[in-house]
């Protein structure tokens, strides 16, 4: 089973012979006998193609053969589906950074983006309900806005699929075990898709040490999404989305802590023993219409709306006597907006494509904490804590218009231009035009080649604001290190790119990519209180730049891949957010060039799958060169690698019919590895690696 049917190339639509979809399609009726239900849906998912160009920028594609080769299939978390893909790095958290940026991801679901949630561990969109997953990264066009160092574009499943569904588990070490299902149909001109997932395990976030068990790890999970499409008639249909995640994670402990407070009439519990936990919450409902004439027009009209909340609650005396605060956090963000793209072949040199997308927001911040009356230098004065309310609430909006002109002057050339316009008003109000130009070229019939500029204008992620007060932690244990306070502004740069794709047999694939970014307010974030949470900030400064080598090879039932990629992304000068840094920290950065704490020298991922009859075989491997540690991130961790597999079987039981059975193993040589040590630029607490864990998962797809 090939593991990457990877877009290799700029532009697939142009390039259909470097498109890697040559395996041989299992075989089907005609056209004509499923039904014009299909036949309609099938000329509006191309359409919604059109919509949704990619010139100049690299794609990497994800099909369902290749999420079913991964070691996890389909119960891959998103984030692990990514690290496939060349530059991108992965970090605690559940987090990934694309090219040298924090996080700055942008997710779609069927062409409509999703409004991002507050930061957590839980990622809120499930792999299971992906039909396709497309990742755009580079020098994107114009329509693409905001979260711009890559664009997850999902398609979900809907009415390609048969009358049936499917059920499943998984079990596993670390306390694993989760139940999966879904149903699908399609009943006259109404087809639907509904999936859910539901798990539980003690290894919720990263360990905080090497040992295989965590201290105080335990997590529940549940993830929901729903699809009900319309089809009105041949050219035009209405879709209903809707999706849910919703988590409870205990705050991993560390062991042998001296706990430097004192609080009256307690004695210091054991730091094994603390009892902090995290609850979010994240939903979303996307209403669409879209429309494919007879003639060159096609649009979508899309209405949105996301709810994601975010509830720290302390261990009220074990967080005081260790932290010096115990501070319960509360984060509500809701969302609400439209989005029109629409495209219209004015002839066959030029295709122009315009949208609006507006937003609006409303962030609430409920911060109460109990902390310790201290002296000017920060030592504990009292062992009676006070209680310091800091509460807040943001709104905003959030507008953006395109304009753009796929041109093709000759066959071989294709060219995208275009400018948008973003304006951004929360904590700050800000604007920017942004030019936009992307150019594919055929070499030869084996060979592209592909170049782009984008002027990108990033605002400041509404839940990731920091609005803590400076002035009302003074003279407590809770004091920040230094009181400037500047309200976080959108970041704005110039990003290059240049990139070579050659297909040197029919089954193997090379690529070539460069890029290199300059920024001014570079936007970074940190987890700097106890809660974790993610606050953003920026360097006055930014450099970003980098290479990337990539290879897929495909023949029959064997399928392989392997990239590497070498970054540098650093910043200068501390310019808003200043109070979570110490004045030291202040002054070298204000004068030195520091790598940022995300920041990766080598990483790389490669992949084997083979399939013989009903038996799969797959493997996978991450590696990295380690991310930063220490003062200002002057150092940086030790490399790391981890080998995954896992060996799948489909067969017939008696009584029930089809039944997949999957074994794997994560972190197969079992290597112990550290992503953080607690160190570094925003980085509150240590993670380890997850140690060597097996799984047992078992589907039973059906049909009606």
């Amino acid at each position: 089973m090939p593991i990457f049917s990877r877009q290799w190339f700029a532009l697939a639509s142009c390039f259909p012979a470097l498109v890697w979809s040559q395996t041989t399609p299992s075989a089907a009726p005609p056209d004509t006998a499923l039904g014009a239900i299909t036949i309609t849906d099938k000329r509006l998912d191309a359409a919604r193609n059109v919509l949704s160009p990619s010139t100049g920028s690299t794609v990497y594609n994800f099909d369902q053969s290749d999420i079913e080769a991964l070691p996890l299939g389909a119960s891959t978390p998103l984030n692990q589906v990514l690290l496939q893909a060349p530059g991108v790095v992965q970090d605690a958290y559940g987090s990934i950074h694309v090219r040298g940026d924090h996080a700055n991801v942008q997710y779609r679901i069927n062409g409509v983006v999703i409004p991002e949630p507050i930061s957590g561990f839980g990622p809120a969109i499930d792999t299971r309900f992906a039909n396709e997953i497309n990742f755009l990264t580079g020098a994107l066009p114009a329509q693409y806005g905001y979260r711009t160092a890559g664009v997850v574009d999902i398609k979900a499943k809907g009415a390609e699929l048969e009358n049936g569904g499917e059920i499943g588990s998984v079990m596993g070490e670390q306390g694993h075990r989760e139940v999966n299902g879904s149903l699908s149909g399609n009943k006259g001109p109404v087809s639907y898709f509904v999936s859910g997932t539901a798990l539980q395990n003690n290894l919720g976030i990263e360990n905080t040490t090497s040992a295989v068990d965590a201290l105080h790890d335990h997590s529940h999970q549940g993830k929901g999404f729903a699809y009900l499409g319309y089809q009105i008639d041949g050219v035009s249909r209405w879709s209903l989305m809707a999706g849910s995640s919703t988590s409870r994670f205990q705050i991993p402990n560390m062991p042998g802590q001296v706990a430097p407070y004192s609080l009256a009439a307690n004695v210091p519990p054991p730091s094994a023993s603390l009892d902090a936990n995290q609850n979010e919450s994240n939903r979303f409902q996307v209403l669409s219409y879209q429309r494919s004439h007879d003639g060159p027009l096609d649009f979508q009209l899309a209405l949105f709306h996301r709810n994601s909340t975010v509830d720290y609650q302390p261990d009220a005396v074990g967080d005081l006597v260790y932290k010096g605060i115990a501070g319960s956090i509360q984060r509500a963000n809701e969302s609400y907006g439209s989005q029109f793209d629409t495209s219209y072949k004015l002839n066959p040199q030029h295709t122009l494509r315009m949208g609006l997308f507006a937003q609006r927001e409303s962030m609430q911040i409920n911060n109460n904490a109990l902390v310790f009356p201290a002296d000017a230098s920060g030592n504990q004065i009292s062992s009676t804590p006070i209680n310091i309310a800091d509460n807040t609430q943001i709104k905003g909006n959030l507008v953006g218009l395109y304009l753009q002109d796929e041109w093709k002057p000759q066959a071989k050339l294709t060219i995208n231009y275009g400018l948008r316009y973003d304006q951004v008003n929360t904590v700050s109000n800000e604007h920017q035009f942004s030019p936009r130009l992307g150019m594919v070229y055929e070499l030869s019939q084996q060979t592209r080649l592909h170049a782009g500029f984008a002027r990108y204008f990033t605002p400041p992620p509404t839940e990731k604001i920091d609005t803590t007060s400076v002035a009302l932690f003074q003279s407590t244990t809770n004091a920040l290190p230094s009181n400037a306070d500047t309200s976080v502004r959108a970041e704005r740069s110039n990003y290059y790119d240049l990139g070579l794709s050659h297909l040197l047999t029919p089954q193997l694939a090379l690529g070539l990519d460069a890029y290199y970014r300059e920024v001014s307010n570079l936007q970074d974030e940190g987890q700097f209180g106890n809660a974790l949470v993610y606050s953003a900030f920026n360097f006055a400064q930014g450099r970003i730049g980098g290479v990337e080598l990539s290879a897929n090879y495909r023949d029959g039932n064997l399928g392989a891949y392997a990239n590497v990629a070498h970054s540098q992304a650093m910043g200068k000068n501390v310019s808003t957010g200043q109070f979570n840094f110490s004045q030291s920290e202040l002054n070298y950065i204000a004068n030195n060039w520091v790598h940022l704490d995300h920041d990766q020298a080598w990483t790389g991922s490669a992949g084997l799958s083979y399939r013989q009859g009903n038996t799969s075989y797959s493997a996978d491997l991450i590696l990295g060169s380690g991310l930063r540690r220490g003062f200002a991130n002057t150092e940086s961790l030790p490399g790391y690698a981890q080998v995954n597999a896992a060996i799948a079987q489909k067969f017939t039981a008696p009584g029930l019919g089809t039944v997949n059975a999957r074994l794997s193993v994560i972190n197969l040589l079992d290597r112990s590895y550290q992503l953080r040590d607690g160190s570094g630029i925003g980085v509150g607490a240590p993670q380890w690696g997850q140690r060597r864990t097996l799984y047992v998962s078992l589907s039973h797809p059906f049909t009606w």
